[in-house]
């Protein structure tokens, strides 16, 4: 069974990014597949490397990130853009993650969607860039950005754009085939 934990950067229950992330799995048949939606971004300390050092324990939700992170097989990521970045909140789940090294050579996708024409393509940049040097695989493939998510997306969560369906689809199929001969 090939696990995939999909993040949403937003914390916001109606996002349209966790939304995306909801929908994934009912866009297409994978089968020995199963995703699952990490919800507890919102309840991680704020990090900080005195709390994470030598002889130092994580808190529980800070475990349970990692522990997630670990038994996944691919991670897809999906955040809104706040001011051209990364929501604090991803970013801080993120560092909890830096030398712990739970996306080392990790299948990763990252989805950035936004109800602008740009969708969010700077925090798409900077969350790539991040995980990159955290050192997960990510192909060209793997990186979406979303542009006026609003029209693509009903207030159901449904896509409604093909476009939008099929990009998804190519991102899933992307991860599900890697490291498959």
């Amino acid at each position: 069974m090939k696990k995939i934990l999909c993040i949403s950067g937003s914390l916001r229950p109606t996002s349209t990014n966790t939304n995306i992330l909801k929908v994934i799995p009912r866009l297409g048949t994978w089968p020995d597949t199963s995703f699952s939606l990490y919800e507890g971004l919102d309840k991680l300390p704020y990090f900080s490397p005195e709390l994470d050092g030598e002889g130092a324990t994580p808190a529980p939700t800070v475990a349970d990130l990692r522990a997630q992170l670990k038994a996944a097989d691919a991670v897809i990521v999906c955040t809104p853009e706040y001011a051209f970045g990364v929501p604090g909140v991803l970013k801080n789940a993120l560092d909890w993650i830096v030398s712990s090294g739970e996306f080392v050579h990790k299948p990763t996708a990252v989805i950035s969607a936004s109800p602008m024409m740009t969708g969010g393509d700077k925090a798409n940049a900077s969350l790539v860039q991040t995980l990159k040097v955290m050192t997960a695989t990510i192909t060209e493939e793997q990186i979406l950005t979303i542009p006026t998510v609003r029209t693509k997306i009903d207030a159901e969560g449904n896509v409604v754009d093909e476009g939008l369906k099929a990009n998804l689809i190519k991102i899933v199929n992307s991860l599900v085939n890697t490291g498959v001969e």
